[in-house]
């Protein structure tokens, strides 16, 4: 595989990218807003649920049902959403909606019962250590291991509970994970259905609701809007923006077919293959088509995509992480791709209907819940909404 070992293009072809970020979202759908309601209900018994949080998932949409289980969300754009519920004894429930006119929307929800056994877990959390042991790992795989991983903490890992046997480990929690992150400057409420890890893949299900911390001085601020902003940039959600207005590669992205996929982790491809080294350019434009409506596309494309970021190099501690340490020199940052499901439904802010309709490996898997902002924060905004 070769890639460029150019020196970085610095400062100033990243603020170039910064200013011609608006150009990107800049679209007439974006103001319109929609308000969303219905009622959560108990599956068995038809009783309401009263502080069921709703909300759209990884963002900072969010509210609780009423007395009568009625839940009323407001200022939610059209777009691809996941519509997410969760409550304390309760298993989660969520749809994957795709508001495409100017109507507002009601979706009911009836969530089966689960049984919980918190207790046993939090006296585990309390005098286990081989319960600490795994509880570092799942923050490694989970958080990331990134400088932003380094000033992010779960508040509540009492709520975890970890099995492994035959080179798989589990998480499972038993109420939303509390994360503060104040690398970002957010708090999180992760609603965790899944955590699996295996030798060279992990994967996570669940979803996220965002709140901004309040910053001590005007400096802290500004320090997080950098940070957010530097967590955008380069990001796969960047990355769709720019492919909807037609500048992915004024915005520092390159694309190239690769043909074979490998096992190691930060790698996508298999120095041992004999067609490991070849790549071949894909043009921005075929991986988008229109879809059924006015800002709706589809992603589609064969095999593996390679996306290189010529904007930012690796972060170090990515050669760690990707198990390379003899390659002592930072690249750019490098991702690949595949769809997991077929063509993946986008909506003009980058984000797809299906959440895991696309898989990500290199750069893009390194960055975690860490080195993610909320989905609707966009840099120079005055505010992530």
């Amino acid at each position: 595989m070769h890639l460029s070992m150019k020196p970085s293009i610095g400062r100033s072809a990243l603020l170039v990218f910064l200013l011609l970020l608006p150009a990107l979202t800049v679209h007439g759908r974006q103001t319109v807003r929609l308000t969303l309601t219905g009622q959560v209900t108990d599956a068995e018994t038809g009783v309401p649920l009263s502080g069921a949080h709703v909300f759209i998932a990884s963002s900072m949409l969010g509210t609780t049902s009423d007395g009568n289980g009625a839940y009323t969300l407001t200022d939610v754009p059209l777009g691809a959403h996941r519509l997410y519920v969760s409550m304390l004894g309760f298993e989660d429930d969520f749809l994957d909606i795709l508001l495409r006119d100017n109507t507002d929307q009601q979706f009911d929800f009836e969530l089966q019962p689960s049984v919980l056994e918190i207790g046993e877990i939090v006296v585990e959390a309390e005098r286990d250590r081989r319960w600490k042991r795994r509880l570092e790992r799942f923050t490694r795989e989970f958080i990331g291991e990134t400088p932003n991983a380094e000033q992010t903490v779960i508040l509540n890992p009492e709520v975890l509970d970890f099995e492994e046997a035959r080179g798989t480990f589990k998480a499972h929690a038993s109420a939303p994970l509390l994360i503060e992150n104040r690398a970002l400057g957010y708090r999180i409420q992760y609603f965790m259905s899944d955590f699996e890890s295996t030798p060279g893949r992990v994967r996570y299900d669940g979803e996220g609701l965002y709140e901004e911390l309040d910053a001590a001085d005007a400096e802290e601020a500004a320090l997080w809007e950098t940070r957010r902003r530097e967590a955008f940039i380069g990001s796969f959600r960047h990355f769709m923006l720019a492919l909807i207005a037609g500048r992915s590669e004024a915005q520092g992205f390159q694309t190239y077919s690769r043909p074979s996929a490998g096992s190691k982790r930060g790698d996508a491809f298999s120095a041992a293959s004999t067609i490991a080294n070849q790549r071949f350019p894909v043009k921005p434009e075929t991986l988008l088509s229109e879809g059924q409506t006015d800002g709706e596309y589809i992603l589609d494309f064969d095999g593996h995509l390679e996306i290189i970021f010529m904007g930012e190099q690796e972060d170090p501690a990515y050669l760690d992480w990707s198990l390379r340490p003899e390659r002592s020199n930072p690249r750019f940052q490098t991702s690949w791709t595949f769809l997991d499901h077929g063509p993946a439904i986008v909506d003009y802010k980058g984000d797809t209907l299906d959440p895991y309709a696309v898989v990500f490996m290199g750069y893009w898997a390194f960055e975690r819940v860490a080195d993610d902002p909320p989905r609707e924060y966009r840099p120079g905004n005055a505010s992530p909404r």
